[in-house]
């Protein structure tokens, strides 16, 4: 799954739209123990992460290993500190999203838009199966990746400090989708930040929300999700390298 990727021209509205103060760090410093406000979000913490990882060994899982109860979700920054909805709500969809993706150049932020369609089978999608691990090329190697699907958040971290910390590991990367022109405009705006520099490039930020994606959205690649979710004992890592045409051993 792609994002949608719009001209990168600098439209002349741009800076008359968004607000002045928007430039300011998001999120810049919390713990995977942030609360997020809404009721809604506060009743899907209870479920479980899978603790069956027999067939992990590759990754360094024990049978007895303990694992914290998942991320606990961002507190979401409004659309309306970001952008002037008022101002932009008679624009076209297209209009919109690439106000969007110009604003954020250089600013520190992966950016991008999708069809509501597909953000509304993503969502559908997580609600059963709000785990999985992806693996990020690294020299000859990779790092996996741990991710949590809560939407409208999708966070990252990097599984080793997930293994060792639980709730308490500092997330790498996390992602807001943003659906205030869903049914208005067919159009959810996405929103992402590199928390941690020196751990992820905005490059590999980008790589890895498109493939988070395409896990979810893609009809084959998610039964790998729903076994990893559903199905512990079957799931093979191995099948996420040859998903991605990675090498594997």
């Amino acid at each position: 799954m792609q994002l949608q990727r719009l001209s990168t021209r600098i439209l002349t509205s741009t800076t008359t739209i968004l607000n002045n103060h928007c430039h300011r760090s998001f999120h810049s410093k919390f713990t995977l123990q942030t609360r997020l406000q809404s009721p809604n979000c506060r009743e899907s913490e209870k479920q479980l992460i899978p603790t069956d990882f027999l067939k992990w060994g590759s990754l360094g899982f024990h049978r007895n290993a303990k694992f914290a109860t998942g991320f606990s979700p961002l507190q979401l920054k409004p659309l309306d500190s970001i952008i002037d909805v008022e101002r932009v709500k008679d624009r076209s969809a297209e209009e919109i999203a690439s106000i969007w993706d110009d604003y954020h150049l250089g600013r520190g932020h992966i950016s991008g838009s999708m069809k509501a369609s597909l953000y509304h089978l993503l969502e559908h999608r997580a609600i059963p199966c709000r785990h999985f691990v992806i693996p990020l090329q690294r020299g000859s190697g990779y790092a996996t990746m741990f991710i949590q699907v809560q939407m409208p958040h999708m966070i990252f971290t990097g599984l080793e400090d997930y293994k060792a910390r639980g709730t308490q590991a500092a997330p790498y990367f996390t992602v807001t989708h943003y659906t205030e022109f869903a049914e208005s405009k067919d159009l959810v705006l996405i929103r992402g930040n590199v928390v941690f520099t020196s751990k992820l490039s905005d490059t590999e930020a980008q790589w890895l929300l498109e493939t988070a994606q395409s896990f979810y959205l893609n009809d084959m690649r998610y039964k790998l999700v729903e076994r990893f979710n559903k199905e512990t004992r079957d799931f093979e890592f191995n099948h996420v390298l040859q998903a991605l045409e990675m090498p594997i051993g």
